[in-house]
């Protein structure tokens, strides 16, 4: 007969699951039973799918993108070539001209601008001036010349030869004493003969 109510079948489930425990060769037989059907369950499961799941895995281990550690390894290898230090150049170094007794056109040439810029009677223009200086004067020099006002120098006759402070082949400074002033003269070697490229004066 079935049964029909829910306490009835709570006390058939109750057995049921009491009934391994009632002595050790119930237990025995239920664990028999529980193998028997792990094995059968086993034997009927498909065979395909370990290797479907490595498979699969092996996919996944070759398709993964390499390391950023990797990666940056790769880019350096590629970039780090070997490179030769680079030569510097040879320093230049630039002996300085030799001292040398001054050549006589040069005292000539500082004694004859001397007395060239000393003359300055009333009523010269700078123009004057300046022109009669030119000839023994370098041409860069001659438009600072034409800045000077003569009236305003105050002396009007060489005193005295001119005295080299120091010379070269190329180069002369000496000084020339006037009425006035004392004129600290510098002249260089041009194609065209000494002549007179900057000068300066001392009260």
């Amino acid at each position: 007969m079935p049964i029909r109510t829910n306490r009835g079948r709570a006390v058939v489930y109750r057995r049921l699951w009491a009934w391994p425990l009632r002595s050790p060769r119930h237990l025995a037989i239920t664990g028999l039973v529980l193998a028997v059907v792990a094995t059968a369950i086993g034997f009927l499961m498909p065979d395909d799918a370990s290797p479907v799941s490595a498979q699969l895995a092996s996919t996944q281990q070759t398709s993964k993108p390499p390391s950023p550690a990797s990666s940056a390894g790769q880019t350096t290898s590629r970039t780090s070539q070997p490179t030769t230090p680079k030569s510097s150049p040879p320093a230049i170094t630039t002996t300085p001209p030799s001292s040398a007794p001054p050549a006589p056109e040069a005292l000539n040439v500082a004694n004859a601008w001397a007395r060239a810029w000393v003359h300055h009677p009333p009523g010269m223009t700078s123009q004057d001036w300046v022109a009669q200086l030119a000839p023994l004067t370098t041409d860069e020099f001659i438009p600072q010349l034409s800045t000077v006002d003569p009236a305003n120098i105050p002396s009007t006759a060489v005193t005295g030869p001119p005295t080299p402070t120091s010379s070269t082949a190329r180069a002369v400074e000496l000084d020339v004493p006037t009425n006035g002033a004392v004129l600290h003269l510098t002249l260089i070697a041009t194609p065209e003969g000494w002549r007179v490229s900057a000068y300066n004066r001392s009260e």
